[in-house]
């Protein structure tokens, strides 16, 4: 361009549809980013409610969304800034289109790069199922038919199964109602007694329509579990199978989930 009359309207209306596709396009990465972000999360309790699957950690995910957000804030900002120049050269008749976009390839080049990134993280990040034998299941897991007390081994002590418990009652929003220290009143008696405390948690949410279906389920309800250490050293958590109080409670299938949630509790404080 030599003059400010080789400047058409067309040139103009064609500078702001490229502003506005930049826009689109820095609002577009903003909200992916933001989306995985929050995916690491949602991966972490769906872990939670998986007890046969190995947890990973997703923590990297905040960090590829964060990133995302910032190349989208970068192409809103310099998009306004390329526009401007662009507008600016177009009224003084300069040749601003002889030249790549900066913008255009520096946008690329970090999408390139963090989708690397990102493919492999997904790869080495996968949830994978746990193997055991079947030698090592048994001696993890017991489960008396009679009384239907599941009892599983836990790898940790006592204190920290229950901290563990805490944490997850707390992440899931369960109420925890009560912890009864056996072990500490027994002390307490002069009594000695290994570490036992018994987890008192639920969610009315949950239990009203158990009760309402069955008003005897409240002889088990809230629902409870065990930590206790055994002669041996080994630390146990034990509870009331969900099929056991189901039947036990002519409770309707379809309500089975609520109870069933202890058995996903109990084995991610194990682990």
């Amino acid at each position: 361009m030599s003059g400010e009359s080789q400047a058409k309207p067309t040139d103009y209306l064609a500078v702001e549809r490229t502003f506005l596709a930049w826009i689109r396009t820095g609002i577009a990465l903003m909200g992916l980013g933001f989306v995985l972000a929050r995916f690491g999360l949602f991966l972490q309790e769906f872990n939670l409610n998986q007890p046969n699957v190995k947890s990973a950690h997703y923590g990297l995910s905040i960090w590829f969304g964060t990133t995302l957000i910032f190349v989208g804030v970068f192409a809103a900002v310099f998009s306004l800034i390329r526009y401007l120049r662009l507008m600016d050269h177009l009224r003084k008749g300069r040749d601003s289109f002889s030249h790549a976009s900066a913008l255009g390839i520096v946008v690329a080049a970090v999408l390139a790069v963090l989708g690397l990134a990102m493919s492999f993280y997904l790869i080495f990040t996968r949830p994978t199922p746990q193997t055991s034998n079947p030698q090592n299941q048994e001696n993890s897991m017991l489960s008396n038919p009679e009384n239907g007390i599941v009892r599983l081994e836990s790898h940790h002590t006592v204190e920290d199964t229950v901290t563990r418990l805490k944490g997850i009652l707390e992440a899931k929003g369960v109420k925890l109602f009560m912890v009864v220290d056996h072990s500490g009143e027994a002390e307490k008696a002069g009594l000695t007694m290994p570490p036992t405390k018994l987890l008192i948690f639920g969610n009315p949410k949950a239990g009203t329509p158990l009760m309402l279906a069955s008003p005897s389920a409240a002889l088990d309800l809230p629902l409870k579990i065990l930590v206790a250490e055994d002669a041996g050293g080994k630390t146990w958590i034990s509870y009331n199978a969900a099929a056991f109080l189901q039947a036990r409670h002519n409770l309707p299938a379809n309500l089975l989930p609520n109870i069933a949630v202890i058995e996903a509790l109990a084995s991610n404080a194990a682990q």
